[in-house]
């Protein structure tokens, strides 16, 4: 049995209440952990409204395909996923949706038009944005290196759809470089240390497709003697290390609203199995440019926030 945490709040019995399951593809790292910290904040959860139960896939396809079969047989109401395969997640989803259990998806999708909704951010909007603050910074000559999610996982794609956009707005610049590192920090330093051993300082610029990544070839060049600020490094997420690497210009980071995506893929989740709901999660009074629509949008885009001088402080301040 997969292991999982369950939330139960409020005085009713917990089988009276919709039971949704937040299948993610793994917890990690610190931005999963703080979606699913967010989504046990959500309003409907700390009120009773509903039965949250946080599923850590292990960064498996297999194991998020099993506790799909579980919450099918245990019949919960409605499931939020974030599958760690674009492929393999859409078998899961069709499982469910020949169960009669509606699933909408969050931060990563799946290969299937059998999502109810889904809450995520534009990835090659931010692989596009990383990639073309990186090339301003390396004057769009030079050399840089890759580093990238896991291989068919859809914020892989399309972050590296969008690296591919801006890199070829600058043609003198050379990838010397390009591999997974699965999201891992310390997968992410034993490239970047591989890399040094092969390239040096011929190296200009590092692309992180996330923060984890990023910060673990910080490591690396540290421990090579050499400063980061010699490279251009960017990732994406926003996470707590990376927004303290801003502060110390070491590196440039996306922030991606994780507790956004958490809530409103709840709230869209809780009107599936109660028609007459309406979103108790502030976000839709956040993001002005994303809105409610009855919860009936196919599509819902939490926008990115890139981080700066002018908003790190108040950035780390909620992580507080």
């Amino acid at each position: 049995m997969a292991s999982a945490l369950t939330l139960v709040a409020g005085a009713a019995m917990a089988q009276d209440k919709p039971k949704i399951g937040a299948a993610l593809y793994g917890l990690n790292a610190e931005f999963m952990q703080l979606w699913a910290a967010a989504a046990e904040q959500h309003p409907a959860v700390q009120q009773g409204l509903v039965e949250l139960t946080i599923f850590d896939g292990r960064y498996d396809a297999l194991v998020q395909q099993e506790q799909f079969e579980t919450m099918i047989t245990e019949g919960y109401d409605a499931i939020v996923f974030a599958p760690i395969d674009a492929d393999a997640g859409a078998a899961a989803v069709e499982a469910a949706h020949a169960a009669g259990i509606p699933v909408i998806g969050t931060n990563t999708m799946a290969n299937t038009d059998l999502l109810t909704s889904y809450v995520g951010s534009d990835d090659v909007q931010s692989g596009y944005m990383e990639a073309r603050y990186l090339l301003d910074q390396i004057g769009c000559t030079g050399n840089v290196v890759i580093i990238e999610g896991p291989i068919g996982q859809s914020a892989q794609v399309q972050r590296l759809e969008g690296n591919m956009k801006a890199l070829a707005e600058c043609p003198d610049v050379k990838i010397l470089e390009q591999q997974t590192a699965n999201w891992s920090r310390a997968e992410g330093q034993t490239l970047m240390e591989n890399w040094l051993t092969t390239h040096g300082d011929a190296i200009d610029g590092v692309i992180g497709q996330n923060d984890e990544m990023a910060l673990g070839a910080i490591e690396a060049i540290k421990a090579a003697g050499m400063a980061p600020t010699d490279f251009a490094i960017v990732g994406i997420d926003g996470v707590t290390d990376a927004l303290l690497a801003v502060k110390a210009g070491e590196m440039a980071s996306i922030l991606q609203d994780g507790a956004a995506q958490a809530h409103g893929s709840i709230d869209i989740a809780i009107k599936q199995v109660m028609p007459d709901y309406e979103p108790m999660s502030a976000i839709w009074t956040q993001y002005p440019d994303m809105p409610w629509n009855g919860g009936a949008d196919k599509m819902y885009m939490v926008p990115w926030t890139p981080v700066t001088a002018e908003n790190v402080d108040a950035l780390l301040a909620t992580r507080q």
